[in-house]
């Protein structure tokens, strides 16, 4: 690993551990809560505590001057709700464009059991070779997801992070598979740090309960993205998150730290 790749690795993590929020979503969604007034949100997430915050190339400038110095990163593929096929990813940008964006790290999602399986593992691979060419960290967002997948299954997510590292990249993110007791297979699967995806907005408690249960199972942090960006406080949950991951805290303490009431 090159001295570029490493120092911006650190720009988005403390200490090996990775709490970033992803605000790709206004591809996928549109302009939904959050999102709309980007750079409070952004603002928000980072004086509580995230580490880097993920968006598209294009809203780089609502990004920069908010983000309170934390990192960077610029997501390279997308798909909409209303289009033909949301597992169809598409490129949406190059590495060197999420460099003069301002990246300090480039991601791509690939969804490994889908009919596009096939073109997104030769993209990723292309990808992760461009990308450390230029010293560029890659997070792939690597999920079990198509025809008769299940997406929460240990055994498939086990096998999408470890093609992850296959093909070169730094970093993985992935659905959670709903306990620690199974998303430990899934870490012991690759070398790379392995984070949970959010998934959709469930209690503060239930926000909480997840990430100590990945980090409890080896995982390494978390890339969540509704279950922040949209909270009515993206500020103290992002707390809520950063103190479990960075400071080890049980799900009470790191409720507690957010200023959070405890949700049934």
């Amino acid at each position: 690993m090159n001295a570029g790749l490493t120092a911006r690795l650190d720009r988005i993590s403390t200490g090996g551990r990775y709490l970033v929020v992803p605000m790709d979503h206004g591809i996928t969604l549109g302009p939904v809560k959050g999102l709309v007034g980007l750079e409070s949100t952004v603002d928000s997430i980072t004086r509580g505590g995230a580490d880097a915050v993920l968006t598209q190339k294009g809203v780089a400038p609502r990004v920069h001057g908010n983000k309170n110095g934390k990192g960077y990163i610029v997501h390279l593929n997308g798909s909409t709700v209303i289009g033909p096929d949301e597992e169809d990813k598409r490129r949406t940008g190059s590495v060197e464009e999420a460099l003069r964006a301002g990246a300090d790290a480039v991601s791509f999602h690939i969804n490994i059991g889908s009919d596009h399986e096939p073109d997104q593992l030769t993209e990723l691979g292309d990808l992760t070779e461009t990308a450390h060419r230029l010293g560029i960290p890659v997070l792939a967002m690597s999920y079990a997801r198509g025809p008769g997948v299940d997406e929460h299954d240990a055994e498939s997510l086990a096998h999408a992070v470890r093609i992850a590292e296959e093909l070169g990249a730094d970093v993985v993110k992935t659905a959670y598979s709903g306990d620690a007791d199974s998303f430990e297979r899934v870490c012991e699967a690759t070398r790379l740090p392995v984070v949970i995806a959010g998934g959709s907005r469930g209690t503060d408690r239930e926000t909480a309960e997840m990430v100590r249960g990945a980090m409890d199972a080896g995982a390494s942090g978390v890339s969540m993205g509704r279950s922040i960006f949209q909270h009515d406080d993206p500020e103290a949950i992002t707390r809520t998150v950063s103190a479990i991951i960075h400071d080890d805290a049980d799900v009470d303490e790191a409720v507690e730290a957010g200023g959070l009431g405890l949700e049934a």
